[in-house]
């Protein structure tokens, strides 16, 4: 077969012999009785009249060497500096006006095919009918076309998107902070620590002054007035503050004198000290963090207690709880916001695999993806698990496992989606019941104000029908309520 611009089978350009142009005459004439075989006997003649009929042991003829039962003077050694091919004279178009036949093979495209949108889902983005029947039962084995077709919407239960799926480009995954405490402006280190040790010095203490300066200054405020106070007056602001103030106020002014990253370490370390583990606390801190917080954790625990924080969870944890937290302490989550449609089916199908579709459960596939993929990522992740299968993600966690493991992979789950939603629920946790689990509500309160309090005011109001205020000033009293009631509102 042939194409327009490129020679026919066995054929060339003029100029070359036994390659011509389709129509033009034969450089040998025909054999009587057809072509010569390969033992010197004639063959009925395999070529139509207008294709070559030399022989096809010899196509190209070469210097010194001529066809069979033709003169030798047809063909001669070319002389020097001519051609070893005979010259023939050019051959006029075979088409009317140069124009190929209608019917003439078309010429290919220099452009590839085109491709399905980027979007339309892989085969392997949707299970079999053997896979789905026994989870789905009103799949029926008709609901899938062959080949890479995407089964129909009938294939899959009526579902709706939750109200708690967003687009990914106003998701709260990827909405800036929003905080209550905010840098002071203007801010004079020296003049503070003035107004602290006035409020600390003779009888009694100011702890009105205290609250004033202390809870109206981010961290790194603070810590500049620290050090503006030991030099002043040389002596340590935290000692001095431990020594004037007593019960959770103290606890709360402590906290917020502690660089954050040593605070955190060291509520880590408390979790882990003593009889047993608060794993409630290593994994609100542990599986909410970003990959620079989990580093500058790390630095700090090893600076204050010269151990390898990962080691010391490994000690402390075990079975699949302690893989997440392991690969959780790399800090090597993926923190690009593009997200990759493609692979969130993948993954979302990998994640339906481990999990319903198997009996057991594959931890080290949630591990590797919920470790791995990007807080937006993730989300997509989670709506196309919700569109193959109608189910919410967090559901689908719970089912599949218990306890500590459980736990973690929920709080990523809720950290991907809305993590001051997150928050919201430890706050209420920490204040429900009978009592108060003041270190966590401390904790909370501490670090949270300068990262994203209005959005987690918002979120408990929305979900408690009661603003945090009112039940922070419910479960506290004193100059402890006052404090923590400083931060939120800000």
């Amino acid at each position: 077969m042939s194409y327009p611009g490129y020679p026919p089978n066995n054929q060339g350009f003029p100029g070359q012999p036994g390659m011509q142009q389709p129509g033009s005459q034969l450089p040998y004439p025909p054999y009587p009785g057809g072509n010569i075989g390969q033992q010197g006997l004639p063959m009925p003649n395999a070529y139509p009249p207008s294709q070559p009929t030399y022989p096809s042991q010899n196509p190209y003829p070469q210097v010194g060497q001529y066809p069979p039962h033709q003169p030798a003077g047809q063909f001669l050694p070319p002389s020097a500096g001519s051609s070893m091919y005979p010259s023939y004279p050019p051959q006029a178009s075979p088409y009317a006006n140069n124009q190929p036949p209608s019917n003439y093979p078309p010429q290919a495209s220099p452009y590839p095919i085109s491709q399905p949108p980027l979007n339309y889902p892989p085969q392997s983005t949707y299970p079999s009918h053997q896979q789905t029947s026994s989870v789905y039962p009103n799949m029926t084995s008709g609901s899938y076309g062959g080949g890479s077709q995407a089964p129909p919407q009938a294939a899959y239960p009526p579902i709706s998107t939750p109200a708690h799926y967003q687009p990914l480009n106003s998701s709260p995954a990827q909405k800036k902070s929003n905080p209550t405490l905010r840098p002071a402006n203007p801010f004079d280190a020296h003049r503070d620590a003035e107004i602290l040790r006035k409020a600390m010095k003779g009888f009694g203490t100011d702890e009105k002054a205290i609250i004033q300066v202390l809870a109206h200054r981010v961290n790194s405020q603070r810590q500049e007035i620290a050090q503006q106070f030991k030099t002043m007056y040389g002596k340590d602001l935290i000692s001095d503050l431990k020594s004037e103030l007593s019960g959770k106020f103290k606890d709360l002014i402590v906290a917020l004198m502690t660089p954050t990253n040593d605070f955190l370490a060291k509520e880590i370390q408390n979790a882990v000290s003593g009889i047993g583990t608060n794993e409630e606390t290593i994994i609100e801190i542990i599986c909410t963090a970003s990959n620079a917080e989990i580093n500058n954790i790390k630095m700090a625990y090893h600076k204050l207690f010269g151990n390898d924080l990962e080691k010391e969870l490994m000690g402390e944890t075990s079975g699949s709880f302690r893989r997440l937290l392991v690969s959780l302490c790399q800090g090597k989550r993926n923190e690009n916001t593009f997200v990759d449609v493609a692979s969130a089916q993948s993954d979302a199908q990998n994640l339906l695999q481990a999990g319903e579709l198997q009996f057991g459960t594959d931890e080290s596939t949630f591990n590797m993806i919920l470790c791995s993929r990007s807080f937006p990522q993730l989300q997509q992740v989670f709506l196309e698990y919700h569109r193959l299968t109608g189910r919410d993600f967090e559901d689908v966690v719970k089912s599949e496992f218990s306890g500590d493991i459980e736990n973690g992979l929920r709080a990523i789950v809720k950290s991907v989606r809305d993590k001051s939603s997150y928050f919201a629920k430890r706050l209420n946790e920490s204040m429900a019941g009978f009592g108060t689990n003041d270190r966590a509500l401390i904790r909370i309160v501490s670090t949270r104000c300068e990262i994203d309090m209005v959005e987690i005011k918002n979120a408990y109001l929305s979900m408690y029908g009661k603003s945090l205020e009112a039940d922070i000033a419910d479960d506290t009293s004193g100059d402890y309520k006052k404090c923590l009631i400083a931060l939120v509102v800000g």
